[in-house]
């Protein structure tokens, strides 16, 4: 009896690891799908990047709503996992601050698609964008602060204003083709640096 019980024990927790694997494959197809074809793609299109059934999608996210804020929350977390990652694998300080900017990129395109879909429920939209500065904000400013103590960037850039400043050059790069938002963040990212 004991030992059915173990065995029990253990491949409940290994099947929870295997679901949140899966959670996870399809938030990054939807995240992908999302900053290439906008918030109203497909679910099909989902589906197919992730490998499952549509079913396999409703089943987890029974509205396009409830996929698009987990998508923003899993891209929350990934921007905020990647900082310190990307700072330890160098190659400079500011390179990895315009390789976590790139991520955040991606991160805005779907952060205006939520702003769409959550229109009527404003504070639920208040309340992740309090998630999204707690844990963004200062992912950004200890990558601020790496590449102005290493000499890369001025000293007195704040994590805030750059974080907004990228925030502004993606608004609207959705509804002009001839724009690119990517190239101008990269532009300013570059403009930071120190000549020596």
């Amino acid at each position: 009896m004991n030992d059915n019980d173990g065995g029990a024990g253990r491949a409940a927790p290994r099947k929870r690891a295997d679901a949140r694997r899966n959670e996870r494959t399809l938030l990054d197809a939807a995240a992908a799908v999302f900053v290439t074809s906008g918030v109203e793609a497909p679910i099909r299109d989902i589906a197919a990047r992730a490998g499952v059934g549509v079913a396999t999608i409703y089943r987890h996210f029974p509205t396009r709503a409830d996929l698009i804020i987990a998508v923003y929350r899993h891209q929350i977390e990934a921007c905020a996992e990647a900082g310190p990652v990307l700072l330890e694998s160098g190659p400079t300080p500011h390179a990895a601050l315009g390789r976590w900017i790139n991520l955040f990129v991606d991160f805005l395109v779907t952060k205006h698609g939520l702003a769409a879909v959550l229109q009527s429920d404003e504070a639920g939209f208040q309340q992740l964008h309090a998630y999204f500065l707690d844990r963004l904000l200062p992912v950004c400013a200890r990558l601020v602060a790496a590449a102005a103590d290493a000499g890369e960037i001025r000293p007195d850039l704040e994590a805030y204003e750059l974080m907004r400043g990228v925030g502004n050059l993606c608004i609207g790069a959705d509804n002009d083709p001839r724009y690119d938002a990517r190239r101008l963040v990269g532009l300013l990212i570059d403009g930071l640096r120190l000549t020596r």
